[in-house]
This record gives C-alpha cells, structure tokens and sequence, in this order.
C-alpha cells in the first residue's frame, strides 16, 4: 500500500508493465506522428481547393478525390481506380492520408516526392491524360482561381505552383490515432487485448517491415517472400521492376503504410483482400511462413484497429456496406 501511494497510478503502471507515464514517449519501432507540421496554411488551403478540381482530367471527368476518397479513409474502395474516358488504372490507389511521409509515392515507388508523382500523373493515359500547359490554361480562365494564386504566389498560375499547392496540402493529411497517444506514454489509450495484438505484432515479425512514424511506407519488399498462390499476383502488375527492369524487382512493392488500415479495404496492389482479416492472415502466411490462428488474427486487428486517426477533429471511418 505504501509502494502504491508513493509511486501513485502511473508510477505504478511503469512499475509493473515497463510503461512510461504520460509524456514520456515510448522507445517503440513504430513512432508518432510529428505534432507540428510547420506548413504555409494558405497552400493547403489552395491545394485544398485544387484536390477537388475535375479540370485535371482531359475530359473534365475525374479529380484527385475521385480515388483518394475522404469518405473511405482516403483511399479507393474499389480494387483499381477508374480515370480519364473511363480507363481502368494498373492497382488499387492507396490512400492519401499521411502519404507525405512515404519514403516513394506509388506501389512500385516511380515518384520519387510528391512533386515528382503529381507532375507525371497530369500526363497519366489511365488517370488524367492532359498536359501541364492545357491544365494552366483552364485554370488560368478562372478569375476566382486566379486571383487565389496570386495571394498565394506572385507568379500566379503555373504547373510549378499548382503542384507545390497540392503537395503541401496532402502533407497536411495527417491523421493522430490512440496508438500515437499510446506511444506517447498514455497508457490507457488502448486496451489490454489491443496491446497483446501488438505485442504480437512485432514478435511474429510484422514490424520488420512496417515501423517508422507511417507503420510502414519507408522499404520495398516482395510480395510473397514464402510463396504466393494467387494466380493474379506477376500476372500483370510486375511491382518495382516495371520502373527499374532489373529482374530481383519482379514482384517488390513499397510497403505500404497501416495508419487507418481499417478503413481502407480493399487491400494489397491488386485489391485482392477484401476484408482486414483476410489481409492480416496473407500477410502472415506469404510473408512470415506462419499459419494463424482465428485468435491470433483477431487480436492483431485489433492492434491495427488503433491506428485508425482522426482528420480535421472527426474520426476516420468506414461507409457502411
């Protein structure tokens, strides 16, 4: 009783589980998301604004939102995207949130920055399709847009300043979890079967590739390390070797990140997994060589479960089916 009243509640946690008290932050491979982005709130407000624009598209007929839906965690909730005149993309869009923390952009991790992926999506047959000069020319007749460039940049409207808008605006796409709360030294953020899935988590070896601030999202790795069996997988989508050519590439992906994994099915390049747990058992088995259990499963889905955060105050969550 004495131990219990000099050491007091959190004291007593650390004492028993090896957790610091609030405001100490775990030393974990996974990390928080950084508490202050140091962003121009102008262009993400502008980035904002251009996210949602159709005039992108050749067509007229498609934005960045059309496949990063806010409504499903950022992502697209069918298994490849639909773009310009209709055309079916080459994978599942990923979703936008947090993505300014990935170490590439895209599956195969062709866009070197996000400056880099926005300036060669424009011209994208099977996304936009257009050119930078035909998108600064229909902006540019918008005096409204104009007018909110020029606050914005002296030189107004150019493909250079459009892109740093967008990309300043999904840098602002963070979304803080109870797992960051977790790591840093609120305890109870999560329950005690939401730890023994992480717990799980990094002893069967899954953060060997998803760790870091973004759970993932700073490596490649192939896809079936122990075997794939689904006849899809190579069959069209050859992963980092269609951007290198080098053969060891054949069917390595960037890890993707798990923040807001919950919400984001399908899952996988291809879309294949339509449900969590179905993900949660491929990856065990064509990754780890490991077999699990429906306990076993469930408890890491619950882990992943706290990686879902929150966007403007509002808690990212699933459409209903």
């Amino acid at each position: 009783m004495l131990m219990r009243q000099l050491l007091g509640i959190t004291g007593l946690a650390l004492l028993v589980t090896g957790i610091p008290a609030v405001g100490a932050e775990l030393d974990e491979p996974i990390k928080p998301l950084p508490s202050d982005l140091k962003l121009d709130a102008r262009k993400v407000e502008l980035g904002r604004t251009l996210f949602v624009d159709t005039r992108f598209a050749k067509d007229n007929s498609v934005a960045c939102a059309s496949c990063h839906d806010f409504s499903h965690g950022g992502a697209d909730p069918r298994p490849r995207s639909i773009g310009v005149h209709g055309e079916l993309g080459g994978a599942n869009a990923p979703t936008v949130f947090n993505s300014g923390l990935n170490f590439r952009q895209t599956w195969n991790g062709s866009g070197a920055s996000l400056e880099d992926f926005l300036e060669r999506l424009i011209k994208n047959p099977k996304v936009f399709g257009s050119e930078w000069t035909d998108v600064v020319a229909r902006l540019r007749q918008d005096r409204a847009m104009a007018a909110q460039f020029a606050d914005v940049y002296p030189d107004g409207i150019t493909s250079k300043n459009t892109i740093d808008a967008i990309a300043t605006f999904v840098r602002s796409l963070t979304t803080p979890s109870r797992f960051d709360r977790f790591l840093r030294g609120d305890a109870g953020a999560i329950t005690t079967e939401e730890l023994q899935g992480y717990n799980k988590f990094k002893s069967y070896g899954c953060v060997a590739c998803h760790q870091g601030v973004n759970v993932g999202g700073n490596m490649f790795q192939k896809f079936g390390v122990f075997g794939d069996t689904d006849p899809r997988h190579g069959s069209s989508d050859l992963g980092r070797y269609n951007v290198t050519k080098v053969v060891r590439d054949r069917g390595v992906f960037r890890v993707p990140s798990l923040r807001n994994v919950a919400v984001t099915a399908p899952y996988f390049h291809d879309g294949r997994a339509a449900s969590l747990d179905v993900a949660v058992d491929t990856m065990a088995r064509v990754q780890l060589g490991r077999n699990l259990s429906p306990e076993e499963t469930a408890l890491i889905v619950q882990f992943l479960r706290t990686l879902t955060g929150r966007y403007r105050g509002q808690l990212l969550t699933a459409p209903s089916s």
